[in-house]
C-alpha cells in the first residue's frame, strides 16, 4: 500500500511540476520577466500583458465549460474561493501599487529572479517580506479577511443571474472587444515610449 501511496504522490507532484515549469517558461517567453514591458501596460505603451492574460483566461474557461458540457468534469466539485469583498478590494489595491511602482507582480517576480534579473530578486525578497508582516499582524485583521463582505461561493453566471454559456458568450465578446482596444491603445501610444524602451 505504502509504495502505491508515495508513487501517486510523486506522479501529483511530478504533474504539479511539469505545470509550473510550463507555466514560468511560457511567462519568460511572454516577455513577462522583464518590468518594463509590464509597466509599459499601465502606460499604454504595449498592452502584452492584457492580451496574454486573458488568453489565457478564456481559454482555461472555454475548456472548463466544454469539459463540464460533454460530462468529463462535475464543476460541482471544483474549489472556487469563497468572496470576500472587502479583503478583494484591498488586496487588489496594494497588488496593482506593488505591480504599478516595481513592474512586476509577484509571479513575474519569480520569473524575472529565474532569469538573473537583480531587480526582479529584489521584489521576490519583497514579496517574502511583506508575507511575513502580514502573517505577524494577521490575528488583529482577521475578522476583516475573514468575513468582510462575505458572499460565498460566487460565480459571475450566479451574479447576473443568468446560464453559464451566456457568461462564457459574453467573455469571449469582450476579450474581442478589449484586444481591439488594445491594438488601438498601443498604436495611438507607441510615439510615447520612455527612451530606451524596446519592445
Amino acid at each position: 500500500m505504502w509504495p502505491m501511496q508515495l508513487s501517486g504522490s510523486m506522479l501529483i507532484n511530478g504533474v504539479a511540476f511539469a505545470i509550473a515549469f510550463g507555466f514560468g517558461f511560457v511567462l519568460e517567453r511572454s516577455g513577462f520577466g522583464d518590468s518594463r514591458r509590464l509597466a509599459a501596460q499601465f502606460y499604454f505603451h504595449e498592452q502584452r500583458v492584457l492580451k496574454v492574460m486573458f488568453t489565457a483566461i478564456i481559454t482555461a474557461m472555454l475548456l472548463l465549460f466544454w469539459s463540464a458540457a460533454l460530462g468529463l468534469v462535475d464543476f460541482d466539485r471544483i474549489y472556487v474561493n469563497e468572496t470576500h469583498l472587502g479583503p478583494a478590494i484591498v488586496g487588489g489595491l496594494a497588488l496593482g501599487s506593488g505591480f504599478i511602482i516595481g513592474g512586476y507582480c509577484p509571479g513575474t517576480s519569480l520569473v524575472s529572479a529565474a532569469t538573473g534579473k537583480i531587480d526582479g530578486a529584489f521584489f521576490v525578497g519583497g514579496v517574502a517580506f511583506g508575507v511575513w508582516v502580514f502573517s505577524e499582524f494577521y490575528d488583529s485583521v482577521r475578522a476583516f479577511f475573514e468575513h468582510s463582505g462575505d458572499m460565498g461561493r460566487l460565480q459571475i453566471f450566479d451574479l447576473l443571474g443568468v446560464d453559464p454559456g451566456v457568461t462564457v458568450v459574453l467573455a469571449v465578446l469582450m476579450a474581442v472587444g478589449m484586444f481591439f482596444g488594445a491594438e488601438r491603445l498601443e498604436r495611438a501610444f507607441k510615439g510615447r515610449r520612455p527612451k530606451g524602451y524596446e519592445s
